[in-house]
């Protein structure tokens, strides 16, 4: 079964028009490959939904079905944080700039964008208050301030931590699909 949110950058000849190696630019995908603390927290935390999904079905068997439905209820939502967990990230397509968060993804269309770029300044470790020096790719928006405007990605995130090539393949992708659809 495919998984189009683990979907990334792929070794590429690019084409005469275009530095983009995708036949469908209005496709939303990520251009880089979710960092492994970021798939063993989703791991950990499906490992813990099993646990709900099968306290749901003992509750069941003993007789309680109210609360087995409560039980049942709580593995799925579980299991749905593990998905939203999975998805977070920067995805691009040619119509704009998603970044997605748990709770929130926020789009922005590539006329509003000015530039993105990396840039050496303290970032957060792992989405923690604890700060550390390290790159960030920032975006920089025509309605915005740039210290408004949150980090896309992080040498110290989820994604990135431990990978500095990955985070600079990453970047380097972002940033040539702003340089892309910045054109037009």
């Amino acid at each position: 079964m495919p998984l189009p949110f683990l979907t990334a950058d792929r070794a590429f000849e690019p084409a005469a028009e275009s530095a983009l190696p995708y036949d469908d630019p209005d496709r939303w995908r990520r251009p880089y490959r979710p960092g492994p603390w970021r798939v063993g927290g989703a791991a950990l935390v499906l490992l813990l939904a099993s646990f709900a999904l099968f306290g749901s079905v003992l509750v069941a068997v003993t007789g309680s079905l109210s609360t087995a439905g409560v039980v049942l209820g709580v593995g799925l939502a579980i299991v749905a944080g593990a998905l939203r967990l999975l998805r977070m990230g920067v995805w691009v397509s040619g119509r704009g700039l998603r970044r997605t968060g748990f709770l929130v993804t926020r789009t922005v269309p590539w006329a509003r964008v000015v530039s993105v770029r990396t840039v050496q300044q303290p970032v957060r470790w792992l989405g923690l208050p604890r700060t550390v020096q390290g790159q960030a790719l920032v975006l920089v928006r025509k309605d915005r301030r740039p210290e408004d405007t949150p980090p896309l990605l992080t040498t110290h995130g989820l994604d990135f931590l431990g990978r500095p090539l990955a985070f600079d393949r990453a970047a380097d992708a972002v940033e040539a699909w702003a340089a892309e659809n910045g054109r037009g």
